[in-house]
């Protein structure tokens, strides 16, 4: 497993479990010991980077996950889809497919089979339509 996807399946938990408890990912983060945290560069990244951006987000997904209320969303399938939404949309050294593809994998692994085709449905319409957004 590569250095970076394990970053993000970290980076998953801090942002699924403050959706579960009501707190921020962020202060998750610093509340871990520096040591239990591998590729904490990047999932600090992740975590800035969704919270920094978590409405537009969150507005995007409400907009393209057609048939689904975020709260109706579960929890995991909706972070997944922010960390995928904010490499694919603020990131410009990361390839829009590599995000997709980590996504859809991470849903596979952590998910159902139905999760992972929903979540890349929903980002490949974003990937589409990202030229036209204004962000």
């Amino acid at each position: 497993m590569s250095a970076r996807r394990k970053a993000r399946k970290r980076a998953l938990d801090f942002l699924y479990e403050a959706d579960i408890r009501g707190a921020t990912a962020l202060g998750l983060f610093g509340e871990r010991p520096a040591d239990e945290l591998s590729q904490g560069d990047y999932v600090r990244e992740l975590l800035i980077g969704v919270e920094e951006h978590l409405s537009k987000i969150d507005e995007l997904i409400t907009t393209y996950a057609q048939g689904w209320d975020m709260d109706r969303m579960p929890a995991i399938d909706r972070n997944i889809l922010r960390i995928a939404l904010f490499e694919i949309l603020w990131l410009s050294n990361l390839d829009d497919e590599i995000a997709v593809s980590e996504a859809v994998e991470i849903a596979t692994e952590l998910s159902t089979d139905d999760s992972a085709k929903y979540i890349n449905g929903v980002l490949g319409r974003i990937v589409i339509l990202k030229p036209s957004f204004a962000i």
